[in-house]
């Protein structure tokens, strides 16, 4: 049986830098044989997380949908003000939607997570975050994290950078989902 892992990044503007590390961290899921899938940029532009209102636009439910069968995850968010995201932050309060489920949250997955930001400060915090973030959703954060400062590192349209390390960290850390993955079955 195939493995599933879900790529969650970028921003409000397609091929952005986090979409495209995201893209990397599947490639490497990929390679190591997974399917994957990645929602990206106006799929997550999702009305704000609301509990209370129980209607969902489709694709609040396609997100949904998709981390509840989900194997694995990737996360990749831009560095705002040295955090994560608006629109990655709001994708994540609706894992609280998974919270009656058997599989509670993002419980029993590995969890890749990326950082990309124009600086080491906000690109640090924004990966700490995002490991915070999904300790709290009860995931396992891959034990190698990325941080990119795309001030210094910029990547192609599938992820590649001409530092050779950068594109070797991003594509590990989408082998290491599909390891735990593995493992966990």
């Amino acid at each position: 049986m195939t493995l599933t892992v879900v790529g969650i990044g970028g921003s409000v503007r397609p091929d952005s830098q986090s979409e495209r590390a995201m893209r990397a961290a599947l490639a490497g899921a990929r390679d190591a044989g997974a399917k994957v899938r990645a929602i990206t940029g106006s799929d997550l532009a999702l009305p704000f997380y609301d509990p209370q209102v129980p209607e969902r636009t489709e694709n609040a439910i396609e997100l949904v949908e998709a981390l509840r069968t989900a194997d694995g995850v990737v996360i990749s968010s831009p560095g705002y003000h040295g955090t994560i995201s608006g629109l990655i932050k709001n994708a994540l309060d609706y894992v609280e939607d998974l919270r009656g489920d058997e599989r509670v949250y993002l419980d029993g997955r590995a969890v890749g997570c990326i950082g990309v930001a124009y600086g080491w400060q906000a690109t640090v915090t924004t990966l700490q975050a995002l490991r915070s973030v999904v300790h709290s959703l009860r995931g396992w954060p891959t034990p190698l994290g990325a941080a990119v400062n795309s001030a210094e590192t910029q990547l192609g349209p599938e992820g590649e950078s001409e530092d050779e390390k950068v594109t070797r960290t991003l594509r590990t850390i989408g082998q290491q989902v599909v390891d735990f993955a593995n493992s966990r079955r």
